[in-house]
C-alpha cells in the first residue's frame, strides 16, 4: 500500500500527532483517503443542521478525529468518481486496519462504526479517556 496523498497530508494539518501516526500505519495496510480532519464551528454546525452529524462538541473541533474514505485507486495515484466506496464490509477492513494500527502504537482510538446508534464508518477519533 502507499503512503498518504499530498491532499491527505494537508487535511491532517492540525490533527493531534498521534492520531496522524495512526492514520499513515494503516494506510500502509488498507486503501483510504482522508476525507476531513480538523474542522471549523461553522461547518460543524451546518453538519448537525443536516443530519451528518448530532454533536456540536464533536472531536473534529479539536483536531480529536478524522474521517477516512475507503479508496480503490485504479492506479493512477488520482483519487477520481467512483474510486471512493462507503460499503460496510469495506468500512470494516478500514476500521480492523486503524485498530490494528492504534494498538501497535499505544494510541486508543474510537471508531464510529462501533457505535449503537448512528454509527459512522469514516469516523475515527482519539478515545476522550486518554485525550480529554
Amino acid at each position: 500500500m502507499a503512503v498518504l496523498l499530498p491532499r491527505d497530508r494537508a487535511r491532517l494539518e492540525r490533527v493531534h500527532r498521534d492520531l496522524v501516526r495512526v492514520v499513515e500505519r494503516a494506510r500502509l495496510a488498507v486503501p483510504f483517503i482522508v476525507t476531513e480532519g480538523l474542522r471549523s464551528r461553522e461547518r460543524q454546525a451546518r453538519l448537525v443542521a443536516i443530519g451528518a452529524s448530532r454533536r456540536m462538541d464533536s472531536r473534529h473541533l479539536t483536531g480529536h478525529a478524522v474521517d477516512l474514505a475507503y479508496w480503490l485507486d485504479d492506479g493512477d495515484g488520482a483519487v477520481e468518481q467512483g474510486e471512493i466506496r462507503w460499503d460496510w464490509p469495506l468500512y470494516e477492513q478500514l476500521g480492523a486496519a486503524m485498530k490494528a494500527a492504534a494498538t501497535e502504537l499505544g494510541v486508543p482510538i474510537v471508531w464510529g462504526g462501533d457505535w449503537a446508534s448512528f454509527r459512522d464508518g469514516p469516523h475515527f477519533e482519539l478515545d476522550r479517556t486518554a485525550y480529554p
